[in-house]
């Protein structure tokens, strides 16, 4: 697994780089910004990208607009975008064009090593890994009436599982349910959201795109 990391942290550049070197895995090569960061995916062609929310000149959105970027210059790029905190329209945002291949934790995570470690292993291997807490913050905003009221205790349950990224087989597993369970409450949760077969979009996508965007309070 080949592997750019872009984050002007130098304690963290480096406390990851040698981390994932620990773990015999390839770091190509580290940035300090954006562009830097756009070079090194250019030159080194890496399989996984971990890129810092927020990086100079403004430290703001620079790593989330290049992370868009290195994927549209490489569809097949891994990202997988570190953040100090929820910030919910990055999230969404990152997840508006698709969730394959694409992470968002807080960087907290990193240092629970072995959950970082299957994180990015998930999104190297196409999954979609969102850290629990981004899910669980996001669920404690309240927002206007919306689809997810037609939603079961039981659907919501799954719907947040599909947030973090777990596929159907984890979800039964978490919840101690069969996969023909779980199975049936996405199609139950697709047809109480309103998402068709016929639907261009990836239906799960826009299940948690819909979820991410209203928030729920449990």
């Amino acid at each position: 697994m080949r592997i750019v990391i872009a984050e002007d942290d130098p304690l963290l550049r480096e406390g990851l780089a040698l981390l994932l070197r620990a773990e015999s895995l390839d770091v190509v090569a580290t940035a300090s910004d954006a562009g830097g960061f756009l070079a090194a995916v250019d030159a080194h062609a890496p399989d996984v990208a971990i890129v810092d929310v927020r990086m100079p000149p403004t430290h703001t959105d620079e790593g989330i607009v290049a992370a868009v970027e290195a994927r549209r210059r490489r569809p097949d790029l891994a990202v997988l975008v570190l953040s100090a905190y929820v910030e919910q329209a990055f999230a969404t945002d990152l997840l508006a064009h698709g969730s394959a291949r694409l992470g968002y934790l807080l960087k907290e995570r990193v240092g629970r090593v072995a959950e970082f470690l299957t994180a990015l292993h998930r999104v190297a291997g196409g999954g979609t890994a969102i850290d629990p807490e981004v899910v669980a913050q996001l669920l404690s905003r309240t927002r206007p009436d919306n689809r997810l009221d037609r939603l079961s205790p039981r659907e919501l349950d799954v719907l947040a599982l599909m947030a973090e990224g777990l596929g159907n087989t984890a979800i039964a597993e978490k919840l101690f349910v069969s996969e023909g369970a779980v199975h049936k409450h996405i199609r139950n949760i697709f047809a109480k959201l309103d998402l068709a077969p016929t639907d261009r979009t990836d239906r799960r996508v826009a299940a948690v795109l819909h979820y991410l965007e209203d928030g729920r309070r449990t």
